[in-house]
Parts: C-alpha cells; sequence; structure tokens
C-alpha cells in the first residue's frame, strides 16, 4: 500500500491532490456541532499544501437523495475547515461540473478547494458500477493522485471512495493508515484482558460485531437501549425502555453461551419521559417501573465496569451508556469514560456518538489512545469484512 510519505517522497509542488476526507460533521442549522471530523483531517490536508500541492478536498454531508439540498451543503465545513488551516478554502458549488472545474483550475500551489458534497450526485452511492466508473473519471480528470484519507467511508464501495482509486495513483493518508494500524491491533493479539464496551440503542445493529467479538474477548460490558433487551432474556421486566422484542431469543443464546463474558447493568436511571425535566430514579435493573423508562446505566453499574476497565489492558469503547446528550442521563456515559481515561489499559473509542460523547462531556481526548473517526468502518473491520476503501489500496 503506497502511503502519503510516498506521495510527498515523489514530489507534489504543483500537483493536483484529490483528498477524499470525512467531513461529515452534526450541524444544528448552519453551525457545526462537533468538528472532530474537521480537525482529524487537518494533517493530511496540510502536509500536503504545505508541500505546494494544489488541494482538491471531496467529502459528504448527511444523506442527501442525490441531488443538491441547502441543508447539506458544506459552505459550514468549509469555512471551519479555512479557519483551522489557516488558509482560505474555496468552496464548489457543484461536485463535478463547471464550478468544480473552474475552482480547481483557480488554485495556486498550496491552496484548498473543497468540492460540494459528493453525494448530491446521485452516481456516488450508486449500485451499478458503470455509474459510479464515469463519476470516478470526472473526478480523476480534476486531479493527479488520490490521498484515501476518509476512515469513515471507507467500507462504502462508493465512487469517491473506491472507483476512483482504480483512476488515479492512490495513496493510503495518515488517518487511514493510523485507523488500519489500531484495529489491526486489536484483532491481533491484543493485551489482556481484552475488555469491550458496547452501548447504543439496538441489539441488532450490533448483534454481528457481538457475535465475532465474543470468542476473542473476556468481556462485554453493555450499556444504552441495547440492554433492556438483554434484561428482558433474563426474565426482567423492563417498563417502557426501548425493548426489540424480537432479539430476546438470541440474546438468550448468547447469554446461554457466554454467561461469564456478558456483563449486564446492576441498576437503570428511569425516567417518566424522554426529556431533560423528567421525573427520574435510580433502580435496580430488576425493578424498573411500568410506565418508566430507563434512559442510563446507574451509579453502581458505573462502579463495577470501572473495577473491569481498571484491570484491563485493551479496552475497545462503541456506543453510549445512555441519552448523554441530556444531562440528567449523561453519568454512566460519562463514569464508564473516565474509567477508560483512568485506566492503563491501550484504548480505543469507536467512533460516532462514543466520540461525539468524549467531546461533549469534556472528558480529556488525550486520555484515550485513539478516537476512531469511523465507527461503522471500525465495526465491519472488527466483524472480519472486507473494507472495499482500504481493499482498493492494497491492491
Amino acid at each position: 500500500m503506497k502511503t502519503l510519505d510516498d506521495l510527498l517522497a515523489e514530489g507534489v509542488a504543483g500537483r493536483r491532490v484529490l483528498v477524499r476526507a470525512d467531513l461529515n460533521v452534526p450541524l444544528d442549522g448552519d453551525k457545526i456541532t462537533d468538528d472532530g471530523r474537521v480537525r482529524a483531517s487537518l494533517p493530511t490536508i496540510s502536509r500536503l499544501a504545505d508541500a505546494g500541492a494544489r488541494v482538491v478536498v471531496a467529502a459528504h454531508l448527511g444523506r442527501p437523495k442525490g441531488a443538491p439540498e441547502a441543508k447539506y451543503s458544506l459552505a459550514p465545513v468549509a469555512a471551519r475547515l479555512g479557519e483551522l488551516l489557516g488558509r482560505p478554502v474555496a468552496l464548489a458549488t457543484d461536485v463535478v461540473g463547471p464550478s468544480a472545474r473552474s475552482t480547481v483550475d483557480a488554485l495556486v500551489d498550496g491552496g484548498v478547494a473543497l468540492l460540494e458534497n459528493v453525494r448530491f450526485d446521485p452516481r456516488e452511492t450508486s449500485k451499478d458500477a458503470g455509474e459510479r466508473a464515469v463519476l470516478a473519471d470526472e473526478f480523476a480528470a480534476l486531479a493527479d493522485a488520490f490521498v484515501s484519507d476518509g476512515f469513515g467511508v471507507v467500507h462504502r464501495k462508493q465512487a469517491s471512495v473506491y472507483d476512483v482509486a482504480g483512476k488515479l495513483p492512490a495513496y493510503a493518508g495518515g488517518l487511514v493508515l493510523a485507523e488500519v494500524d489500531v484495529l489491526k491491533r486489536l484483532t491481533g493479539d491484543p493485551a489482556r484482558p481484552y475488555v469491550v464496551v458496547l452501548g447504543g440503542s439496538k441489539v441488532s445493529d450490533k448483534l454481528a460485531v457481538i457475535e465475532s467479538l465474543l470468542p476473542k474477548v473476556d468481556r462485554i460490558l453493555v450499556g444504552g437501549g441495547m440492554c433492556f433487551t438483554f434484561l428482558a432474556a433474563e426474565g426482567l421486566g423492563v417498563g417502557d425502555s426501548l425493548l426489540e422484542a424480537d432479539m430476546i431469543d438470541t440474546c438468550k443464546r448468547l447469554l446461554a453461551e457466554h454467561p461469564d463474558k456478558i456483563v449486564l447493568p446492576a441498576d437503570i436511571v428511569i425516567a417518566d419521559d424522554f426529556s431533560a425535566e423528567a421525573n427520574t430514579h435510580t433502580v435496580l435493573a430488576a425493578n424498573i417501573r411500568e410506565g418508566w423508562k430507563g434512559l442510563d446505566v446507574g451509579p453502581i453499574t458505573v462502579e463495577r465496569y470501572a473495577e473491569v476497565v481498571a484491570d484491563a489492558g485493551t479496552v475497545f469503547w462503541n456506543g453510549p451508556m445512555g441519552v448523554f446528550e441530556l444531562a440528567p442521563f449523561a453519568e454512566g456515559t460519562r463514569g464508564v469514560a473516565q474509567a477508560i481515561v483512568d485506566s492503563s489499559a491501550f484504548s480505543v473509542v469507536g467512533g460516532g456518538d462514543s466520540a461525539a460523547a468524549v467531546r461533549l462531556l469534556g472528558l480529556p481526548e488525550d486520555g484515550f489512545s485513539h478516537i476512531s473517526t469511523g465507527g461503522g468502518a471500525s465495526l465491519e473491520y472488527l466483524e472480519g469484512k472486507d473494507l472495499p476503501g482500504v481493499s482498493v489500496l492494497e491492491g
């Protein structure tokens, strides 16, 4: 696999370099609420620009339906990227059309341009390889080399991720290399005990990774909405908590097959409404009331999970323990995350909501060994799936 270092060694001054970044940030209107992914993209873009490349950045935002939508414009991202880079970022008003071509043509050495949301073009995500190939040709016409640095999308066979890598000399960016190195460490010979902290809303979303990890790990500490399906599988009432009734039998099987590996919450913060102003109580997991819903794990659970994490050699955390965005239900996530920070384990935050929680709750980012930018890609790698955007770089 050729890397960014290889490209820089070849020389990039005056060359147009297309960088596929992951700039899919959360927005409140046109305000970025978490710029973590923008910050993560800076090292690769900066190294290229500082070396005199004419940098053309491609990225997506949200899930537009193959046509321009104002709410998914990358304009706020271009502004923030420019602020963080300390240099202007020109935004094309289309993906590969006249504005993209003229914007790229106007770049000077060290200049940076951002193409408009690549998912405004339906060919980007098309299942038809021929359609994607035509778009990839148009991307390739804008550049002399391609750098894949958007780890959050490498599990997608999309034009700006996969197909364009076959059209230009292709290189792995520093972010993709770092992510793959970390995941290889998790799947190779991780330091023991190997503990996974798994949250999120649904068992069905995480079933594949649970099945894949159980033979390899020493403990899985379960939290988030998914814990209630497991609790129901143990015969406990869960009130109005999130429940996947069709997954109860699956959870029973997993618990029976791995009784010493899956650890469930001992207590739960329950509420009479899904809001920051709700009435709340903390009860044992066996005492969730009818008409009430569990929205966080309780302090006994935090203490028990912290004890397990303290002895770990490796910790992988994916998914919050509760509805951390609302203050009354943030302490479970905060407490378990702080325990990971306090541990001496090699610790990986698996992107997505977990990475957002680290920043929203004010936890020290350098307290973790690695914070991933690609939750879905990380999980698919741990499941043993092929990541097309990585495989294509490996030739």
